[in-house]
């Protein structure tokens, strides 16, 4: 059974995913807005990876009979000063997201709860490749920045992303 400290961060946590899925979607509505479909398409496709994540906390809390307490959701930021600006807060949250994870694998290992220890490896590993990319990102945007023709190829480029449902539980 998993302590109601640990059951109260993952909760936390379920709902910073799901405020995560909300801002990517509105990053994604701001490129739309600009018909920069490829670039609205890549964080549409990170907010679905950011439900994915919720999903698996998510259940996850369920299988060790942790009480699972919804939380609001605040409004995201719907208004961007640059492209630039997107992907710079887009790293931003991804370390955010990071460290809020590594804090709950810290309580988790002082109180001895090596299940969700194991779990939460998964998202250790996918915040080092979340973070990895979206500083690449942030490093080609600027790269583009002024050349409206790297910013079509660019936007081609994330215009190819889709989509891949993780099959893990």
């Amino acid at each position: 059974m998993i302590s109601e400290k640990i059951a109260q961060l993952l909760n936390d946590q379920i709902t910073k995913e799901q405020y995560a899925a909300q801002y990517y979607l509105s990053m994604s509505a701001w490129f739309f807005a600009q018909d920069l479909d490829g670039i609205a398409n890549y964080f549409r496709v990170q907010s679905k990876e950011e439900l994915m994540h919720a999903d698996k906390m998510f259940n996850y809390l369920n299988d060790v009979g942790g009480e699972i307490i919804m939380g609001e959701i605040s409004k995201p930021p719907h208004q961007f000063a640059s492209h630039t600006e997107v992907f710079e807060k887009a790293l931003e949250h991804e370390k955010t997201v990071t460290r809020s994870i590594f804090n709950i694998v810290k309580n988790a290992n002082e109180e001895g709860d090596f299940a969700t220890v194991s779990f939460l490896q998964w998202f250790i590993n996918e915040q080092v490749e979340e973070e990895a990319s979206a500083s690449q990102l942030v490093t080609k945007i600027k790269m583009v920045h002024g050349n409206p023709s790297a910013l079509y190829l660019f936007d081609q480029e994330l215009g190819q992303r889709v989509f891949v449902a993780d099959p893990v539980k």
